[in-house]
């Protein structure tokens, strides 16, 4: 029975994202995961213009996990300094629960590739820090803009010590303990 085109479409981006899972990750071609979802490289331009926007397709996986639960989060929760912190752990959770795409969220795997790639990512870490922004303003925080911006900075450092470690080095691991050094009790 044939795959409706939304179901290899994501196909496609899983197998992208696993491929990106490898601790020992080389670039990825459009032949190598035509291979390693045996089909060619045609069938996947069926789907997807360009390697670019099957990146893109990431992004937006990344986009829309993360700002969902970070909604969640600025929802349920209302102290600022709670939500700063658990927005934090998220991005970390996230990251450790889904490898390859660390890849992305770092931009190792972007390199090489169109710019307009790591400008959406590179946009997403300012939304990300205006959110936390938000949040620290809510439990006013004379500083939240520079506070905010350490947190985005922490953040990436976990998520690049992740990547370069293979995926070993999980970054959640610690972040309890780390965490009164950014959120101090006020």
């Amino acid at each position: 029975m044939p795959r409706a085109k939304g179901e290899r479409k994501q196909e496609i981006l899983e197998a992208l994202a696993r491929m990106l899972e490898a601790p020992k990750w080389e670039k990825i071609t459009t032949a190598a995961l035509a291979e390693k979802l045996e089909v060619s490289e045609a069938a996947l331009y069926r789907h997807f213009a360009s390697k670019a926007q099957m990146y893109e397709g990431l992004i937006e996986f990344i986009e829309s996990s993360v700002f969902t639960l970070a909604n969640k989060i600025t929802q349920d929760e209302s102290s600022g300094r709670e939500q700063a912190g658990k927005l934090v752990e998220m991005l970390l959770a996230f990251a450790e629960k889904n490898p390859g795409m660390v890849r992305v969220m770092t931009g190792d795997a972007l390199v090489g590739e169109h710019e307009r790639l790591q400008v959406r990512m590179n946009q997403f870490y300012d939304r990300f820090e205006a959110t936390l922004k938000q949040a620290l303003r809510l439990a006013s925080d004379a500083d939240a803009a520079n506070h905010a911006s350490a947190l985005v900075r922490y953040s990436i450092g976990c998520l690049q010590q992740f990547a370069k470690s293979g995926f070993a080095r999980r970054p959640v691991e610690g972040f309890t303990a780390q965490r009164r050094y950014f959120l101090p009790q006020t």
